[in-house]
């Protein structure tokens, strides 16, 4: 017997993101990594690249964006994802890079997108932050 599919439920099934419920406008993202899991290098970048490209879209957009320890690297020149996190930045995303980690890395010069703060800073995003999803 062969099943019948609505265009709702056809929808649904071949879109990726039909059933991703909104991310909260309070929601705050935290990048540890140079990437997204504990893979290989590669494919957390690939991991990366395709979670920040789902989430570019109205009603899916967090507040903030931390980066600390490896995460750093993501916002700076050479980065895979650069150019998603400038797309994020400019639909009011605040991207939020720990100093101390940039300047433990040497990539202060190379920063690309962000703006530059300290603990205090993450620890306020994070203490006002209704959720905080650490990747």
């Amino acid at each position: 017997m062969l099943s019948t599919f609505s265009p709702a439920m056809v929808f649904h099934l071949f879109n990726p993101t039909a059933m991703v419920k909104p991310m909260d406008s309070q929601t705050v993202l935290l990048f540890t990594r140079n990437g997204l899991g504990d893979a290989p290098a590669d494919l957390q970048g690939k991991l990366a690249q395709k979670f920040l490209t789902l989430i570019n879209e109205p009603g899916m957009l967090p507040a903030k964006i931390l980066f600390y320890t490896d995460g750093v690297k993501l916002a700076c020149n050479g980065s895979p994802i650069i150019d998603l996190l400038k797309q994020l930045e400019s639909k009011g995303v605040e991207l939020v890079l720990c100093k101390t980690c940039l300047d433990y890395f040497g990539l202060g010069e190379r920063v690309e997108v962000g703006i530059v703060g300290g603990m205090p800073d993450i620890i306020e995003a994070m203490s006002k932050a209704g959720k905080v999803i650490s990747l």
